[in-house]
């Protein structure tokens, strides 16, 4: 963080931080979290308090109302790697509904750690620890590296894994620089390890690019560890995920300075919430990343302990998302809201969950109420109209047409 921008001691008073971590079923990666948190605010010198998404406390809205009474501004910083679904959608919506609770408190978003010079510096340094395991020195021998990243079905955050990979790549004596991920897209570890051995360098080095030790650690340095096996002509070793090194705290200062100046950049030129992208039409619109971030917050709340996948889902079939907003609240959408889920617990063949959302700008039209996956929305819902969108659409898949307001495919 630069002396010339650095704030005031008196700028300070009444500021705190928030420090947002995905949270995990392993309690030390969220003992990471928190050993960030305390070292951030050691080098910040004002409170810095940590939140988790899910699987551990406290919640966005508890760490909120914890320091509500006794701060008048909260900088939220993501502890995140890249900018998908969690820093475009979940964060931003428990942020909303925070300011919805604590009208007196100034809470500003901050944005992910992305792309910076210091966690280049930081992979540097991991891969340089594991060609010294191998005995190789890249000034000598060839040497390629392989950041592997956890994959993302937004291709904004993909993209930024490409151009890491293509930055640790310059100015530096590297053979190849390639980026990969461990799930969700292409190209996957296994593949492009396997790429790589044909240009038959001297070593490789798999960097996880990955915040803690944990599952999908686990498995990329696996995929390195048997590519070893089975090339015995490369010689191969993973890194070290980022953990706690210092030079985080680096980065999170300088997202912390972009919160509380209003300075955050996203990338919105190339987000498929923003833009219509090819391939991702269906995800562009406000709404739809909204009602996206409800089923996600619903599916985690409902998914069974699951200890060999860290982000697997048991979520319900359907999703209901009934407007409160004022407008729609003033026409009657709290009594639909309750008869829905009456009439989804009085069901035995119905699966989902119903909860309140803001407004869908429809007013006028309301109250609305919104079923997903299907992207169906039904306008001027009455209370005794509940009963008809359980037994009929969400038991047995037939859409109440004389409802139908709009349709979000």
């Amino acid at each position: 963080m630069s002396s010339e921008t650095a704030p005031t001691p008196s700028s300070l008073s009444n500021e705190a931080v928030l420090l947002v971590g995905h949270g995990s079923r392993r309690e030390k990666s969220n003992e990471q979290v928190r050993t960030l948190a305390a070292d951030l605010e050691s080098r910040l010198g004002i409170p810095v308090d940590a939140a988790f998404l899910e699987l551990a406390s406290p919640a966005i809205d508890e760490a909120v109302a914890g320091l509500a009474g006794a701060v008048s501004r909260v900088s939220v910083v993501h502890l995140s790697l890249f900018a998908a679904s969690h820093v475009k959608n979940d964060v931003p919506l428990a942020v909303k509904r925070a300011r919805a609770e604590h009208p007196d408190l100034e809470i500003r978003n901050g944005a992910h750690l992305g792309v910076h010079p210091a966690i280049l510096d930081l992979l540097d340094d991991r891969a340089r620890a594991a060609e010294r395991e191998l005995g190789v020195d890249r000034a000598d021998d060839e040497v390629a590296v392989v950041l592997c990243a956890r994959g993302s079905s937004d291709p904004d955050a993909n993209a930024d894994v490409h151009k890491l990979a293509r930055l640790l790549y310059e100015g530096r004596v590297f053979d190849d620089v390639r980026a990969t991920f461990i799930g969700v897209t292409e190209p996957t570890l296994d593949e492009t390890l396997h790429a790589v051995a044909r240009e038959r360098p001297d070593a490789v080095i798999v960097l996880p690019y990955m915040l803690g030790d944990g599952v999908l650690t686990g498995r990329i340095k696996d995929g390195a560890a048997e590519f070893d096996e089975e090339y015995p002509y490369v010689e191969a070793a993973p890194g070290e995920p980022l953990g706690t090194d210092p030079r985080l705290l680096d980065v999170l200062g300088d997202r912390w300075q972009e919160a509380r100046t209003g300075s955050v950049e996203m990338s919105c030129d190339t987000c498929k919430y923003k833009v219509e992208l090819d391939g991702y039409e269906a995800d562009e619109g406000g709404a739809r990343a909204m009602l996206r971030a409800l089923t996600h917050s619903a599916a985690h709340a409902d998914r069974e302990n699951v200890d060999d996948d860290p982000h697997a889902h048991d979520a319900p079939s359907h999703h209901v998302a009934v407007c409160t907003n004022q407008t729609c609240a003033a026409d009657g959408s709290p009594a639909v809201l309750e008869r829905l889920r009456q009439a989804v617990r009085d069901s035995d063949a119905c699966d989902a969950r119903v909860t309140r959302t803001s407004c869908l700008d429809q007013c006028g039209d309301g109250p609305m109420v919104a079923v997903y996956p299907d992207g169906v929305w039904y306008g001027g819902v009455e209370e005794a109209d509940a009963d008809r969108i359980v037994s009929s659409h969400l038991d047995r898949e037939r859409i109440v047409s004389d409802l139908v307001h709009d349709t979000l495919q």
